[in-house]
């Protein structure tokens, strides 16, 4: 052990040396995750303000008093549009739809018929085409008033319209609405492990291969498994060093949310930041292990990177299944590494409890990886052959 310790201790202390592929994997990794985060928080801050805002661009307004009434009741200010509205909505300079009233819009409505109202937008126009759906039920809302007025002039009780009453009941509490928007939190952390590993797995077995420093490190007379420890152990640990950080690094970039009601919604702390940490760590050791073994059969750093493809591939699109799988959480999800680790994380989130029978089969499962993965390893050293 004490062997394996020593080459713990100077493969950690590479990894740490090498400060510009330290640097690269803590902007891409850490910082990445809170940045989406405030981007995402931008963009609905900005459709909110928008909303808030409570205006109409509308083209041929004067020609419907009765409709600029409805909107001035309703506290919503009425803009006209400018002349060239369409070439500045296909250039997305204008970022609200824009109505477009008819000249017969009140003769028509006089003699209750329905006139025919427009609502320009442009699908290339992201702006334009959030503020549709609110205008749209501003819309309805004033068919549903002169509907209301036609029937009680004729002296019909507009309740008989109404055959059924509907009422919408949520059932999920605010930790499951909130977990929500915080799904995109285990992926970004869940990929932070990932490259945390990946360049410490290639650089102590690959990298060192192709310094030519490997070799002199074969013919010490510590023994095999105690290198292979040392180098896993190094791994792993740098690994879940970029992990937490990861973690860490969503509780201030919550400060920065410019959305008050994501700020709201957004539920991440040190209880989850800490349970995060704890179900990464079976996950880390397996698959440093397994980065390891692929990495070991190659003679060139870029070769190595070429071998890992798939298993970063694999990682990345695995928690996916949850987003496409409809039909909710199943037993085999905790049997596949990444799935089993993003479906716990989910859980969490949720604040929902977390059985030992479940805990156990992402830990069962990372530690069969491991040990296999570094059985054969040391099997590789043993033999001292790198092909």
């Amino acid at each position: 052990m004490s062997a394996g310790w020593i080459v713990f201790l100077k493969e950690l202390v590479d990894a740490l040396r090498d400060r510009r592929t330290l640097v690269t994997v803590l902007l891409s990794a850490v910082a990445v995750g809170p940045l989406v985060l405030v981007l995402v928080s931008s963009l609905v801050a900005g459709i909110e303000k928008r909303a808030e805002a409570r205006t109409v661009v509308a083209a041929g307004i004067e020609l419907a008093p009765t409709l600029a009434n409805y909107f001035a009741r309703q506290t919503y200010t009425v803009r006209a549009a400018p002349a060239d509205y369409e070439a500045q909505l296909r250039a997305s300079r204008l970022g609200e739809p824009v109505l477009v009233v008819p000249a017969d819009f009140e003769t028509a409505l006089r003699a209750g018929e329905a006139p025919l109202l427009e609502v320009v937008s442009a699908a290339s126009n992201q702006r334009a085409v959030t503020g549709v759906g609110p205008l749209a039920r501003l819309l309805r809302g004033f068919n549903q008033e002169q509907a209301t007025l036609r029937i009680a002039l004729r002296g019909v009780a507009p309740a008989l319209l109404e055959v059924v009453r509907v009422e919408e009941r949520e059932l999920a509490d605010a930790a499951a609405r909130s977990a929500q928007l915080a799904t995109m939190v285990p992926f970004f952390v869940l990929m932070a492990m990932l490259y945390g590993a990946l360049n410490a797995a290639l650089d102590t077995t690959a990298g060192e291969r192709e310094r030519g420093s490997l070799e002199p490190l074969l013919t010490t007379p510590a023994p095999r498994w105690a290198l292979v420890l040392g180098k896993w152990g190094a791994v792993a640990a740098v690994s879940m060093l970029i992990a937490v950080l990861s973690c860490l690094s969503f509780l201030p970039g919550q400060w920065l949310l410019r959305s008050e009601a994501l700020a709201a919604m957004f539920r991440f702390g040190a209880r989850e930041a800490a349970w995060f940490v704890a179900l990464l760590l079976p996950l880390a050791g397996g698959v440093s292990a397994l980065l390891m073994a692929l990495a070991v059969r190659c003679k060139t750093f870029k070769e190595a990177q070429a071998s890992v493809t798939v298993v970063v591939l694999a990682v990345s699109l695995l928690p996916l299944v949850t987003l496409f799988d409809q039909e909710g959480e199943a037993a085999w999800h905790l049997w596949l590494p990444a799935l089993a680790q993003t479906t716990l994380m989910g859980r969490v989130l949720k604040g929902e409890p977390l059985p030992a029978a479940d805990l156990a089969v992402p830990v069962v499962v990372g530690a069969a990886l491991a040990a296999v993965s570094l059985a054969y390893v040391a099997r590789r050293l043993r033999r001292a052959v790198i092909e």
